[in-house]
């Protein structure tokens, strides 16, 4: 398996929706606690939709997901999005970060998410960008502490996933302007 150095990060567009489509069913499936959306969920989403959720391949859009691509494979995500309305349009969140399995400890997560934090930054306005994860997720949360997010708050039960709870803990990055 190639190094993260080895691995291309790329906005994805219409033209992946079926990849994604899958690689987040992929992600819904495996780790359902980490994730606020079900995977019964998911399958209601045609790929058509998919399709234009990532529309174009334009640079500078608000709203993005960003692919992690060997030769071969499409091996992780991440997405990020501005918050809409003008007492909010100064944050952006990040959301739906994942990495197959066999790619973690790889250092494709940090190579994502660097690539994401990045182009927020180039948003004009962006001051803060915010994410959640889930109190069980270790790995994940040391991730997005060494990129500088720190835990600001805790919301118990967040999610319910059959008879069990989930808690986060919510993070934020602030930018530098």
């Amino acid at each position: 398996m190639p190094p993260a150095a080895q691995i291309e990060i790329r906005r994805l567009t219409a033209e992946d929706a079926h990849a994604y489509y899958g690689l987040r069913l992929e992600a819904l499936e495996r780790e359902p606690l980490a994730f606020a959306e079900s995977s019964e969920e998911h399958r209601g989403i045609t790929i058509e939709s998919m399709g234009k959720r990532l529309g174009s391949s334009e640079e500078g859009a608000e709203a993005l997901v960003l692919g992690a691509f060997t030769e071969d494979a499409f091996v992780g995500m991440a997405g990020l999005a501005r918050f809409t309305g003008p007492k909010k349009r100064h944050k952006a969140m990040i959301w739906g970060v994942y990495v197959k399995p066999e790619w973690r400890r790889k250092g494709i997560g940090r190579v994502l998410l660097t690539e994401i934090l990045e182009r927020a930054k180039a948003i004009p306005g962006i001051e803060q960008i915010m994410l959640t994860v889930a109190v069980e997720q270790i790995a994940a949360k040391k991730l997005y502490e060494s990129l500088g997010f720190e835990v600001y708050g805790r919301e118990p039960r967040t999610l319910k996933v059959g008879d069990r709870y989930v808690d986060e803990d919510l993070m934020v990055l602030p930018i530098a302007r």
